[in-house]
């Protein structure tokens, strides 16, 4: 072995070359390519950068590309993310653990996912079916790379099939039997909390699974809770399950009208439920009701619109406003892309999904929901039609990533939402309650190694 100070010689220094004569043209020559070289370099970095993502010219070939509607195409940044998708998730057998199947079926096991899959909280069920068929699912858990615990408690509750306290201990029950869980303090599972309630759903979720993936549509739920359940840097925002119907490629059960055949500048179709700023636009619309439609929607009964009859009403504005609710967001948004109309956000606190890929700026506003009135009227009817059409198209392009496709569909919302959990990916897990020895082997605190964790066990 060689000393530490005979180091080799550089390979520059092996080729020898014969001298040639440096006039003071070459070294003018020379400043001159340095010069032009630099300029090129900053002005392509420029060019580029100034792009926004959803309408660079990206390589069709490249791994990372999601082909969107009209030829267009988005990519999700390299950085972060990688150049294609490579994860591994597993996914929990509703029979494999105890309690799982209550989280499911209720109580009585009576309750068909079928019967869960439509509304607001049907992409619990979509997610969870598009996963069973998933090429990156792994049956191994030893080589996944996230888990995935499936549950429709939601659904479940809404339907009486489990009341609150009795999702709260059979979430921990389940929890309580998964040594993979336990050996990453739930860092590496993923849940799915559909609704405007969130993981507050599951009362004791800041206690178990604080640290753990949320997939989820709301990213707010302060107006009746101390503190929110979405941490903006673990868990992904999701979009919200829009009516099959009108999801799908040119066959909608409700098409788009034509700007110039629609009745209304704007509308907002949905209940006051004691909102602030929806009691002022249903105040404004019975001001200005040639301007703004606000129809009082109906529970039950022979008033209540059908979804055709909804859609109908929904396309026939130039803009869609969405104030909050109970929660800080709202179907409208998203259903608002399938009848074409520019969605107004009117509430402060809401996320959207995708945001490394997709220029919100493009397709909607966003306008103070404490400036609601004539002012927001004005301000929209100022929009020249070409503006607005601009926007449609945009929204046209993305609208794909709405939508729960199977993964043979070239964009579709479990595209996106696999990108941002590859994001979410660890190659190293820890607790409080793991451990390590020099031999690389995992412990818990009486040294018993993992391989013989037996359920029920100590949560992190």
């Amino acid at each position: 072995m060689g000393s530490p100070n005979n180091k080799p010689a550089r390979i520059f220094s092996l080729h020898h070359h014969t001298s040639l004569p440096c006039t003071r043209a070459h070294q003018i020559g020379a400043l001159l390519l340095i010069a032009t070289t630099f300029f090129l370099t900053r002005l392509f970095d420029q060019s580029f950068s100034t792009c926004p993502p959803s309408s660079l010219n990206h390589d069709h070939s490249s791994p990372n590309v999601v082909h969107v509607s009209d030829g267009g195409s988005l990519s999700w940044p390299q950085r972060g993310y990688g150049s294609h998708l490579s994860l591994k998730i597993y996914v929990y057998e509703e029979d494999e653990i105890d309690g799982l199947k209550e989280l499911l079926r209720g109580r009585d096991g009576k309750i068909s996912a079928d019967a869960c899959l439509k509304g607001q909280w049907g992409t619990q069920v979509k997610i969870h079916r598009l996963l069973l068929e998933s090429r990156l699912r792994t049956r191994k858990k030893e080589e996944a790379d996230l888990f995935f615990v499936p549950a429709y408690v939601k659904c479940v509750r809404m339907m009486g099939g489990l009341n609150d306290k009795e999702i709260n201990h059979t979430y921990v029950k389940v929890l309580s039997q998964m040594p993979y869980f336990r050996r990453s303090g739930g860092r590496d599972h993923v849940f799915v909390f559909p609704s405007g309630a969130g993981a507050h759903l599951f009362r004791s979720w800041a206690t178990y699974i604080n640290r753990s993936i949320i997939l989820t549509p709301e990213a707010d739920r302060t107006d009746k809770k101390d503190t929110s359940a979405f941490n903006t840097w673990k868990d992904i925002i999701i979009p919200g399950n829009v009516e099959d119907g009108m999801t799908k490629r040119g066959v909608a059960m409700v098409q788009p009208l034509p700007l110039s055949k629609r009745k209304y500048l704007a509308n907002y179709l949905g209940r006051a439920q004691g909102k602030v700023g929806r009691l002022k636009l249903i105040e404004l619309a019975k001001q200005f009701p040639d301007k703004l439609e606000s129809p009082e929607l109906k529970f039950s009964g022979p008033d209540k619109y059908g979804r055709i009859e909804y859609f109908q009403h929904l396309r026939d504005a130039k803009f869609c406003l969405a104030p909050r609710g109970e929660s800080s967001w709202t179907l409208r948004f998203y259903e608002s892309f399938f009848v074409e109309c520019v969605p107004v956000i009117l509430s402060d606190q809401a996320e959207f999904p995708f945001q490394n890929v997709i220029d919100y700026t493009q397709i909607s506003i966003k306008w103070p929901s404490t400036r609601i009135g004539l002012e927001l009227l004005e301000y929209l009817e100022s929009i020249p039609d070409e503006n607005i059409e601009k926007m449609l198209a945009a929204g046209r392009q993305v609208r794909c990533l709405w939508v729960y496709a199977p993964e043979f569909e070239a964009c579709s919302a479990m595209q996106g939402i696999m990108w941002e959990l590859q994001r979410k990916v660890r190659q190293f897990h820890q607790s409080a309650e793991t451990f390590w020895l020099h031999n690389r082997t995992i412990v818990d605190r009486h040294l018993v190694e993992f391989s013989s964790w037996d359920p029920p066990m100590p949560l992190p």
